[in-house]
């Protein structure tokens, strides 16, 4: 049975790292426990899953709930596709991987991204040309205030890049307990090899998810520090969406600047702005800029969250002031 605990430590909780508290903890395994705790709750609630896209920047006077419930089961299966049903307390990596042990493709450009399955909807996450949007049927959420269960469709959750209705209108509204998806078998399923990064570790012969998925952890592990040995919180700026002008005004300037149209308008890779303004390796105390991928932010050991924040909001002023971009923070910011 999950208990209460007064005052925990969250730097062990979160992939960044830094030391805060929170004023009351609890370990959620399973839903009914779930319901229980939120029953008898009067303090103010955050919701922790796998903890690598949240920096922690204060200690918190309420109860954060830790939602680790597991299980994956399949709920229909055709000759093409099954649907799958996934615990929001399952590493969302671990999923990808088992998902591809399995025969199943649609989510194989998205292995090694740090996190559970429940904050997969929240961020729509995505990467090498894929998002979860594609592959995602529903979720269920229960109602912080009312404790109704509901299901939200894909259309319920108006995904957006790097964001869903959980960031806005419902945002701290609800937890999420669980995922469906729907995933191809062998043979029917559309891999995406867009990205030429991909395209150049893929070897001879048939292409599969299995082949990508390697490639895909290859590159990230060559790109991306390991928070086991170094503390972040993954990428903490989204890639910016500019309009024609600023763009037109930018490829004057810099006519290297990398850039994908995208509805209209064009996604600039936030690396290679900050990256641009010598950011890359940049350290001040503990807090810094990694030294291989520009749009990680890292702690070195005893940086503070307000430290890191710091950190971000100068790359975020200096962006502007030299590009007129605003960067928007990917991480939550608590």
């Amino acid at each position: 049975m999950n208990h209460l605990e007064d005052n925990k430590s969250i730097e062990k909780l979160t992939t960044i790292g830094v030391k805060a508290k929170t004023h009351k903890y609890c370990n959620i395994n399973d839903i009914e426990h779930l319901y229980e705790i939120l029953k008898s709750n009067s303090l103010p609630i955050k919701v922790l899953g796998g903890g690598s896209n949240i920096l922690w920047t204060k200690d918190f006077n309420g109860l954060t709930l830790h939602i680790n419930n597991k299980g994956i089961s399949i709920e229909k299966e055709t000759n093409s596709y099954v649907v799958v049903n996934v615990q929001a307390g399952e590493n969302w990596h671990e999923f990808v991987i088992w998902s591809i042990n399995n025969g199943y493709g649609g989510v194989e450009n998205l292995a090694l991204i740090p996190g559970n399955v429940g904050a997969a909807p929240i961020q729509n996450i995505g990467a090498y040309g894929v998002e979860l949007k594609e592959v995602f049927i529903e979720c269920s959420a229960i109602h912080l205030r009312s404790l109704k269960n509901k299901v939200f469709s894909a259309k319920d959750c108006q995904f957006g890049y790097r964001d869903s209705i959980f960031k806005n209108k419902e945002k701290n509204n609800y937890i999420i307990t669980s995922i469906k998806l729907k995933l191809s078998k062998q043979g029917f399923h559309k891999l995406d090899l867009k990205y030429g990064d991909i395209k150049k570790l893929i070897d001879e012969g048939p292409v599969n998810p299995h082949k990508i998925a390697n490639a895909v952890i290859k590159i990230r592990k060559s790109k991306l520090p390991d928070p086991k040995k170094l503390g972040n919180c993954g990428s903490f700026f989204k890639n910016p969406l500019i309009n024609n002008s600023l763009f037109d005004n930018l490829v004057k300037k810099y006519p290297d600047i990398p850039n994908y149209p995208s509805g209209g308008k064009f996604k600039i890779p936030a690396a290679w702005l900050i990256e641009k303004l010598n950011y890359k390796g940049y350290r001040i105390g503990d807090a810094g800029v990694h030294k291989n991928q520009a749009l990680i932010l890292v702690n070195y050991g005893n940086s503070t969250g307000i430290e890191i924040l710091n950190l971000s909001n100068k790359i975020k002023e200096d962006v502007f002031k030299v590009f007129k971009i605003n960067l928007v923070a990917e991480v939550n910011v608590w």
